[in-house]
């Protein structure tokens, strides 16, 4: 955890922008006067949401970071991933407009404008998570480095080497996790991507490499296809999406090949090295079969490994591994008095994760006595969306995990084939699955597979969240015609599947007294 800052490339008047607000260069860093009620070590998702909601209260913050405020989201993840992918998206809506009777005629891109509209809207939004922002919320920010002292009190050293102590009631760890990189042989001797650095590109590769086929490959490598270059997308699994349902997987993967992506499933015995002009040879066992690639640019997007470096946790008493910090169900570390939201402690690695529980930390940080009003995070209902064509997005167990469980489930699904809206969009290549336990409407998983997936897996989770069973889905109106109706549709077969047989014959003889008549 040095003090070197990653630069914000190309220079251009939009990054400087962003730089303006998120790590202004003539900041100067407040001089503490007294101890703080919180200092919150990390300014993403969790730090902010806590120093905000925790100065809106009247508790006196601050807010330690050694980067850009934000976080990976704003800066090297959610933002500017998804800028990419719209430009991506509306390129192959273009390429295949003349199955609806549209012909646009010739579709070029410029990768160079795509990303500069990326940048100038990342500069956009950065106000949100702005230094003056904070600081008019009452918020001390510091942009240094955050060590602890002892159980009670963090050092912060700035670039010129001068530190002070900033004592504390309450601390929060929210320093997030980085891209990490597989141990391939020749990796190292290669200059390749994370996404980290892929938003500085300016200039369309050619040829492009990723490695791994979870969230950030598979976004990516289909955008990247989309605006023109060649992908080979390697995967060590049989499956892109390995953790998702295999009928998902498989609708993404041949949408992947209409793209003109190459698939190297079951990837083993990689190795890398230098090739001519200062490309890249991947060389590869897929399926039996020797592979060799050649690439301009290479995208590793396996991995994260958390930001616990230069903390000094063993000093605080803050027991952490390989995973990062290790906290109980209340987000409280070994020492009570220091808690962690976010990457740095959560397996759900989203940004409306690291929300949440931060919100979580903030009530019962300042607000609970004793485990009494005290929220766990174990009960948060957290969906994740992987934002390729189709979306695929999954809330809560499936039955792969409900079998490791021993717990057994029904299963209803819905194919988007049978939704009128999903027919007249051309987005028919899809499902929503929901699973609930068996014999009852609880909804305890769900997944959709749909070009607006992750809008529409919201009414699920929130039918999880206040315990709205699938049946009573059924009887709340759905516009028509909609994608959403999917839904709705499973609620009519859970109450279908209510009609037993003795209800089945009860109903029979009724229709044939009416016949009667």
């Amino acid at each position: 955890m040095g003090h070197e800052i990653v630069p914000l490339t190309p220079y251009d008047e939009y990054n400087q922008q962003l730089e303006a607000n998120v790590r202004p260069p003539q900041w100067t860093n407040p001089t503490p006067t007294k101890p703080y009620h919180f200092v919150v070590i990390g300014a993403g998702t969790a730090g902010l949401v806590t120093a905000a909601g925790a100065a809106g209260l009247g508790a006196r913050v601050a807010l330690i970071e050694r980067q850009l405020m934000g976080g990976d989201c704003l800066n090297v993840g959610c933002v500017p991933s998804k800028g990419i992918i719209r430009a991506a998206r509306v390129a192959a809506t273009v390429r295949d407009a003349s199955a609806l009777g549209v012909h646009p005629g010739e579709v070029r891109v410029s990768f160079a404008e795509a990303m500069q509209r990326m940048r100038r809207l990342r500069a956009k939004i950065s106000p949100a998570d702005s230094a003056r922002r904070f600081a008019k919320l009452g918020v001390d920010v510091f942009f240094v480095t955050g060590t602890f002292l002892k159980n009670d009190t963090v050092t912060v050293t700035g670039p010129d080497g001068t530190a002070s102590t900033l004592q504390f009631k309450k601390a929060v760890i929210a320093t997030g996790a980085r891209a990490s990189a597989p141990t391939i042989p020749g990796l190292d001797t290669v200059e390749y991507l994370t996404n980290e650095s892929l938003y500085s590109l300016t200039e369309l590769p050619t040829r492009l490499g990723v490695i791994g086929a979870g969230p950030i490959g598979c976004e990516m490598a289909q955008a990247f296809a989309r605006l023109g270059s060649q992908v080979f997308l390697f995967e060590g699994a049989d499956q892109v999406l390995s953790r998702e349902d295999p009928e998902a997987s498989t609708i993404l993967r041949d949408e992947f090949e209409r793209d003109g992506i190459r698939l190297l499933l079951d990837s083993q015995d990689m190795s890398i090295a230098g090739a001519d002009g200062g490309a890249i040879r991947i060389s590869v066992r897929c399926r039996g079969q020797r592979d060799e690639v050649v690439v301009d640019q290479l995208l590793v997007a396996v991995g994260r490994a958390p930001n616990t470096d230069g903390l000094n946790l063993d000093a605080a008493g803050v027991k952490y591994d390989r995973s990062g910090v290790v906290v109980n169900d209340f987000l409280q570390t070994t020492n009570p008095h220091i808690y962690a939201a976010g990457d740095i402690c959560s397996k759900y690695k989203f940004t409306h994760a690291a929300d949440f529980m931060a919100r979580i930390v903030i009530q019962n940080a300042l607000f609970a006595i004793g485990p009494i009003g005290k929220r766990r995070a174990s009960r948060l209902v957290i969906p994740r969306t992987t934002y390729t064509s189709p979306e695929v997005a999954h809330v809560g167990i499936d039955p792969r995990d409900a079998k490791r469980t021993g717990m057994e489930v029904d299963t209803y699904v819905q194919q988007l084939v049978d939704v009128d809206r999903a027919v007249l969009d051309g987005q028919d290549h899809g499902f929503v699955k929901i699973h609930t336990r068996k014999g009852t409407d609880r909804i305890i998983g769900a997944t959709i597979v749909a070009d607006h997936a992750g809008d529409l897996i919201s009414g699920i989770v929130l039918a999880m969240s206040n315990g709205v069973g699938l049946g009573k889905i059924a009887s709340a109106i759905h516009p028509y015609p909609t994608q959403a109706e999917a839904i709705r549709k499973l609620g009519d077969q859970f109450n279908r599947k209510k009609l037993t047989p003795i209800n089945q014959r009860i109903l029979g003889f009724l229709r044939r007294l009416n016949v009667g008549d």
